[in-house]
């Protein structure tokens, strides 16, 4: 199952989100579009086996190997109907 990227208007610009961990915001759709779509292919990339340390639901932290070549799809769903990147316009036309 693929992970996705989702591109979504964000305090007054835009921005990609990754379940419910959001971007820096960008000033227009075009350019959260590319970071989005540049994020989802360094994801889908083979690289090193890396050690990983990270905090579960219940709080406590777990340390693991992530490896390197076990990557998973990434894909970007844009919520954008129509565009406009003039400044000022959220991106979306009613």
């Amino acid at each position: 199952m693929p992970i996705t990227y989702h591109v979504v208007p964000h305090e007054d610009g835009w921005a990609y989100r990754l379940d419910d961990v959001f971007s820096e915001t960008f000033p227009n759709h075009a350019a959260a579009l590319a970071a989005a779509r540049l994020a989802a292919e360094r994801h889908e990339q083979s690289g090193e086996d890396r050690f990983i340390s990270y905090q579960e639901e219940d709080g406590r932290w777990r340390q693991d190997v992530a490896a390197g070549r076990d990557r998973p799809e990434a894909e970007v769903e844009d919520s954008a109907e129509t565009v406009d990147d003039a400044p000022g316009s959220r991106g979306l036309t009613p």
